[in-house]
This record gives structure tokens, C-alpha cells and sequence, in this order.
């Protein structure tokens, strides 16, 4: 098993996160739902943990088939109708489970826990990993407004170097943000 903890720092409180969180998955979902394809809430219901209480259960299909490459489509459409991927996540806000798992390939699974602090990265085991669990771990620090990304995702009304809040007057975001502003810290 790999263990990468990504530590993803952003100019807002965990608070204010969790509004834009909940926004941008809306959005997201609206964005992949075409020609029948796209994301089907499969299950939307109330949960309980030992560790961390009351929750949100979902599940949801987000079909793909269509945004798969013409031989894969074929070789898939042999063995199943459609393609899709299955997330099934535990919202215990601000900690979440999220488990992914492929209609093609049921064994292949990828566990995802979330962990969101008001601090700027500092925290060395927010997700309360063993000592062996931390001699095996990555940390990969994510700089949302340096690190470089693919040109087909920029957008510059969300350029972050270029975006000012009317609502906070945050931004645009410089060099040395994280230490200027207060922050929330995203543990992935």
C-alpha cells in the first residue's frame, strides 16, 4: 500500500472552505452530466462513527464511458454496459473517508482520508497514523498559487494570483501568502 499525505494549504478558514467545498462539488457534477452520463447520487443518508459522530453518507456513479478512449470503449463494452466509477463517502466534516472503486476493475480501489485545520501545514499526524504508517508516508506540500498545472485547466477568473474576494478582500495572492493570510490546511 502507498501513503501520500498531501498537504493543501488555502487562503480561507476551514469554515469558509466547507461553503466552497459543497459549491464546487454542485458545480463539478453539472459541469461531467452529459448525454446521460455523469454523476447518479445512488445514496444520501445520515451516518454515525465511533470516532467522529454524526455524518453524511453518499454514493454516487459517475459514469465515463463516452470520455474513455475509442479502444478502451470497445475492450469495456465486451464485459459491461457502461463504465463508471463508484465513490462512496463518509462526511464527518471536517474529517471525511472517501473510497473509490471501477465497474471494470472491482479489485482496484483507492482509500482517500481528508483532514481540514485552520493552520498553515504544521500539523504532523492530524490523521493519526501508526509509526509505521508515518516511516511509509509522503508529504507532498500543494502551493495553489505556484505550483504549475496543465494550460487546458486554466482559468483566469480563478487565477489565484489575479483574483481579489468583493466579499473579503482577499487576494490577489504573492509570494509568501501562506504566512500573510490566515489559512486553512487541507490533509489528503
Amino acid at each position: 500500500m502507498m501513503i501520500k499525505e498531501y498537504r493543501i494549504c488555502m487562503p480561507l478558514t476551514v469554515d469558509e472552505y466547507q461553503i466552497g467545498q459543497l459549491y464546487m462539488i454542485a458545480k463539478h457534477s453539472d459541469e461531467q452530466s452529459q448525454k446521460g452520463e455523469g454523476v447518479e447520487v445512488v445514496k444520501n443518508e445520515d451516518c454515525y462513527d465511533e470516532t467522529h459522530g454524526k455524518g453524511r453518507f453518499t454514493e454516487k456513479r459517475v459514469y465515463l464511458s463516452s470520455r474513455l478512449p475509442y479502444w478502451v470503449q470497445r475492450m469495456v463494452s465486451k464485459v459491461c454496459s457502461y463504465f463508471y466509477v463508484t465513490e462512496k463517502a463518509w462526511n464527518y466534516y471536517p474529517h471525511t473517508i472517501t473510497e473509490y472503486t471501477c465497474s471494470f476493475v472491482p479489485k482496484f480501489s483507492i482509500h482517500i482520508e481528508t483532514r481540514y485545520e485552520n493552520n498553515s501545514g504544521t500539523s504532523e499526524n492530524c490523521l493519526g497514523l501508526s509509526e509505521e504508517e508515518l516511516q511509509e508516508r509522503e508529504v507532498i506540500h500543494q502551493d495553489i498559487v505556484f505550483d504549475e498545472y496543465p494550460e487546458k485547466h486554466y482559468k483566469e477568473a480563478e487565477d489565484p494570483t489575479k483574483f481579489t474576494s468583493k466579499k473579503t478582500g482577499r487576494g490577489p495572492l504573492e509570494a509568501g501568502w501562506r504566512e500573510k493570510n490566515r489559512t486553512s490546511n487541507v490533509f489528503i
